[in-house]
């Protein structure tokens, strides 16, 4: 299999175990730079150049595009696809798990639990927004906010009132939540390849927080989810179009609730954690599905 990865740093851990793991299976591959590639578009096919080299004959791609580069990265995910590159997370998939608003009505629409969330857009409707939310704790997210941060709790209805009315000052679009008590500050990890979580773990946030990321602080230990928690998070990655996902949730009494599903999960924790060669199941599933779209394009 020719293999490209896009990621904007060859050197990062999770990008250097695909590579590692795409050669141990006897794949070339390649790490390619998401804002160095520019592309040709017109109605006689689709080209794509990186650094001076046209790329061509690429049987899979696997995206590792950051937050910060959504847009440009999941135009060149985009233009692989159209170029006849199989991935396991398309560039229409990926744009909807990191619109947090966009994702939390997709998932809610299919029955998946959820906090319940609030968003509004105009400052004169703020008071009514938190009433329909309910009573403090308040979680306060930024609608793209990565690995913890842009995330807040404020204790009372006025603290929610002031960080909005701060947020809205800086145009910032974000997200209300219910705060789930029960959970005392642990979230569950469930990494899904295809149909199935290969590795989970369990995140507790350090004395003090409440959010549970790892680069927060947030301590990791392997768990076994239940099999709700499985069903869930591959519910969820499915509903979203993802094969390869990161899906958060946390335990309550109503079930597992999902926090957010993320379409380019890191593997340095959850390999650390679990002991699981989580690398290698991605490249083996996408090795498979790239088959299986070569078998049937072929007819």
């Amino acid at each position: 299999m020719k293999l490209a990865i896009l990621s904007r740093n060859s050197k990062l851990y999770s990008t250097r175990r695909l590579v590692e793991a795409a050669r141990e299976r006897g794949h070339s591959v390649r790490v390619l730079d998401p804002l160095r590639c520019y592309m040709r578009i017109a109605s006689d096919g689709f080209a794509m150049h990186h650094q001076g080299r046209a790329l061509a004959g690429y049987h899979a791609v696997i995206p590792r595009i950051g937050a910060s580069v959504t847009r440009y990265g999941s135009a060149v995910l985009r233009q692989f696809e159209l170029m006849g590159s199989y991935t396991p997370n398309p560039s229409d998939a990926i744009l909807k798990a990191r619109d947090k608003l966009r994702c939390h009505q997709l998932l809610a629409a299919q029955g998946l639990g959820l906090p319940a969330t609030v968003f509004g857009d105009n400052p004169d409707d703020t008071n009514d927004l938190l009433a329909m939310l309910g009573p403090t704790p308040h979680v306060i997210k930024l609608n793209e906010g990565t690995q913890g941060a842009g995330v807040m709790l404020t204790e009372k209805l006025s603290a929610s009132r002031s960080v909005i009315e701060a947020l809205r000052g800086l145009y910032a679009n974000f997200l209300v939540q219910e705060f789930v008590a029960e959970a005392k500050g642990a979230d569950l990890r469930c990494f899904v390849v295809g149909s199935q979580v290969v590795a989970a773990m369990r995140r507790q946030a350090p004395k003090g927080d409440f959010r549970s990321n790892l680069h927060r602080g947030g301590t990791a230990k392997a768990v076994t989810p239940s099999a709700a928690e499985q069903e869930t998070a591959v519910r969820a990655a499915r509903l979203l179009g993802l094969g390869v996902a990161g899906v958060d949730l946390i335990r309550s009494r109503r079930g597992p609730l999902i926090l957010e599903v993320n379409a380019s999960p890191g593997l340095e924790g959850i390999e650390a954690a679990s002991g699981v060669d989580v690398a290698g199941a991605v490249i083996d599933h996408v090795h498979r599905s790239a088959q299986r779209k070569r078998v049937k394009a072929t007819g």
